[in-house]
């Protein structure tokens, strides 16, 4: 690395990348953006001069090929999360992915393989910031025995972002970009593997209720792609059985809960004010239970990154193993979903991804 510094290119600079990841990189001591590149020149340039970046790139390709970079910064949508992080790890480059790892469970499967061929390189993603803040002491509750054994599992993902029939698309709702990805279903889903045990078999239904709206990019209406309404009956492993709620058409309880229901308490982490509630099986109520300031997490992920490519500490927030876990039940969703039929986990082949 040159003169000891991380050096850094950006695939991709949308929202997130520009309000959270460059700030947090920039205030890193030893850490270069060096360039960047999007899907058009002029965004590109325009966040060159915004965060001061020496160089711009024509194609990701070319920021690849670039031995001046170290490490790569994908934030561009999941249709990209695969072929750049292959490249850039057979390039000899660290990656930090955004989130929704992947279009399918195939493509996450081929990352997390050709991240075990690079073991000296770092290979990130993005983790779901809900439930950072309370993750450390849920857990401490759950292994002091405040649950017991777990018999439910209950999540709920309610907002009205998709209510409006006349509002268009977005990416996340067209196929060609996200995949298999649908509402908040992985992001809940990976956030929920923080405290509970992997689903093993799923049963759903996902719909779309607004079947057309306007594609910006075509000018038309067409078909949507992605659900708007999601219901998942689950088994995990060690018996417990669950069901996951998401919706984008409930304009009138924005909600994301995640309710633990054991043999002796239940613990409900409302994930959106970050407030855990819970009550022991001899009270009649749940009661608050305050997050200790010591144990209260926080966004650390340009440092965490860095760290990690340092040598100073492994990546727990969030690996591409677990990456791979949630994009699986996501791709069981869509698979049971589609068919009608119970869907086991973990899946056993990946040879029909767009099913």
């Amino acid at each position: 690395m040159g003169q000891g510094d991380i050096r850094i290119g950006i695939v991709g600079a949308g929202q997130s990348v520009r309000k959270r990841h460059l700030p947090g990189l920039r205030n890193l001591a030893g850490v270069r953006i060096t360039g960047v590149c999007n899907r058009h020149r002029e965004s590109a340039s325009r966040v060159a001069r915004e965060f001061d970046i020496p160089r711009i790139y024509s194609d990701w390709e070319e920021l690849i090929s670039d031995h001046e970079i170290d490490a790569v910064l994908i934030g561009a949508w999941p249709y990209l999360h695969c072929p750049v992080t292959l490249a850039a790890l057979d390039a000899g480059k660290h990656v930090l992915t955004q989130a929704r790892m992947a279009m399918n469970a195939r493509e996450s499967q081929r990352m997390l393989d050709k991240a075990k061929e690079h073991p000296s390189l770092t290979a990130m993603i993005v983790p779901t910031p809900f439930g950072l803040s309370g993750e450390s002491h849920l857990r401490s509750l759950i292994a002091d025995g405040f649950l017991g054994d777990l018999r439910e599992l209950r999540v709920d993902s309610f907002s009205g972002d998709l209510a409006a029939p006349e509002s268009p698309m977005t990416w996340r709702q067209m196929t060609r970009y996200s995949g298999f990805n649908m509402l908040t279903l992985g992001v809940v889903y990976e956030a929920v593997l923080r405290w509970a045990p992997p689903a093993d078999r799923v049963m759903a239904y996902a719909s779309k209720q607004v079947e057309r709206r306007l594609d910006p990019e075509l000018g038309k209406v067409a078909r949507v792609g992605t659900p708007d309404s999601i219901q998942v009956l689950t088994t995990q492993e060690g018996g417990s059985v669950g069901v996951y709620r998401l919706s984008g058409l409930t304009r009138h309880e924005r909600k994301m809960t995640v309710t633990l229901v054991g043999s002796d308490g239940t613990l409900v982490y409302d994930l959106l004010r970050d407030e855990i509630r819970g009550a022991r099986s001899t009270e009649h109520e749940l009661r608050p239970l305050p997050i200790p300031p010591d144990i209260r997490g926080r966004w650390r992920v340009e440092e965490d990154f860095v760290a990690a490519i340092r040598g100073e500490r492994p990546v727990t927030h969030t690996d591409f193993a677990t990456g791979a876990r949630y994009m699986q039940f996501t791709e069981a969703v869509a698979r049971s979903s589609r068919h009608q039929v119970p869907v086991r986990l973990p899946l056993q082949e990946f040879s029909n991804p767009s099913l």
